[in-house]
């Protein structure tokens, strides 16, 4: 086994793709959407979202279409911002990292009427879905959502910027 400087499966310079450059180039949060309660909790890390401002306030944000999350999601749900110790959390709700257990497991959840809350989280919102409202959008499925509840929390939140947490 050799080992590398570079990541293995990184396209040479001249093949990557230029919007995906480009939107790595765009700081981006780092929350996971969750639904469901008990055995039946599902979450997703999603960091291509958008709150917009109003009466009422409106969240929009790609999910995965194929994703356990999307299958569960059909009412309410949350959107829990991660703090900077929640890196593992992020890779585990996405798919990519380990969760022995389920991702649930990794830190401390509690039951809203929206759905499960990070103890601990930079914040979150709870949020009924807009009915008809989702379709897709280049390769994800855009879900809008009215945002019925909010809470701040006072850390700092993580962040994902050209491939690193932060």
């Amino acid at each position: 086994m050799t080992i590398h400087s570079d990541h293995p499966f990184m396209p040479p310079e001249g093949e990557r793709d230029p919007l995906r450059r480009f939107r790595g180039r765009l700081p981006a949060p780092v929350t996971v959407w969750a639904t469901g309660e008990g055995p039946d909790r599902h979450g997703f890390t999603v960091s291509s979202l958008l709150i917009a401002d109003g009466e009422p306030g409106m969240v929009a944000g790609l999910v995965d279409e194929d994703s356990d999350f999307r299958d569960a999601l059909e009412d309410t749900f949350t959107v829990n911002i991660l703090a900077a110790g929640h890196v593992m959390m992020a890779e585990a709700f996405a798919g990519i990292g380990p969760a022995p257990g389920g991702p649930f497991t990794l830190g401390t959840w509690r039951q809203s009427d929206w759905g499960p809350v990070l103890e601990g989280s930079a914040g979150w919102l709870g949020a009924r879905v807009r009915k008809g409202q989702s379709h897709k959008l280049g390769w994800g499925l855009l879900v809008e959502a009215t945002i019925e509840h909010v809470e701040v929390g006072d850390v700092a939140a993580l962040t994902h910027l050209r491939g690193r947490y932060s």
